[in-house]
């Protein structure tokens, strides 16, 4: 069984994380999902994806969890049935899931692609990372700071919310591993811890809500 990686971000948050390897048929042993989540994966062209969408039954598994106590709102964010705090993660072969009993949290795993470049403009003050050593380090951190934006668009799951105007990530070295930032919508402001890893061409960053921010 494939768990890639369980991250302890405190006593309450538990991050866990999968490198999708096996077969479908292997994946889909001991996993009952509900009659909403079944016709999303028999609606699912993509082999890979049945594939991510199985191994993430697992990872909930692994946190005490079954497919049954996920439920989903109408903008699409996932919330657990006890009240603990949930947010889920696809990208790839990798797939990821993060639960807090006492915040709120987003997470987001992205690969480390040139593409990047050609969008930052659209999430970030591309000007920012200039001093940056190379084009790779250049990509590193984009893909960091858009994981982060990823990750607290999800906490915050409010339509008309911009990466570009609304979000702002306060910059970072990479050894630091982590930052703070926030958001600014609608003359209110609320701030987020930010954590990131990187492993295989991946970044996984993660974000929990502050207390009183």
């Amino acid at each position: 069984m494939p768990i890639y990686k369980t991250i302890t971000v405190s006593p309450t948050t538990n991050v866990y994380i999968w490198k999708v390897t096996e077969p479908e048929p292997e994946l889909g042993k001991n996993v009952a999902l509900t009659p909403h989540c079944q016709d999303r994966m028999d609606g699912m062209k993509s082999e890979d994806h049945r594939r991510a969408f199985l191994s993430i039954r697992h990872l909930l598994a692994l946190a005490g969890y079954s497919d049954f106590d996920l439920v989903y709102d109408d903008f699409g964010k996932p919330h657990l049935r006890d009240g603990n705090f949930i947010s889920i993660t696809h990208s790839h072969n990798f797939t990821g899931v993060i639960i807090s009993e006492t915040d709120e949290v987003g997470i987001d795993i992205e690969m480390q692609r040139d593409k990047i470049l050609r969008i930052a403009h659209k999430f970030t003050p591309i000007e920012e990372y200039r001093t940056l050593a190379n084009t790779e380090a250049i990509i590193r951190k984009l893909t960091i700071v858009w994981g982060a934006k990823e990750s607290l668009y999800k906490i915050y799951a409010q339509q008309g919310l911009s990466f570009l105007q609304h979000i702002n990530v306060i910059d970072f070295s990479f050894e630091e591993t982590r930052t703070v930032a926030e958001i600014t919508y609608k003359g209110k402001k609320s701030h987020y811890g930010v954590e990131f890893l990187e492993f295989e061409g991946f970044t996984c960053v993660y974000a929990l809500k502050m207390m009183g921010g």
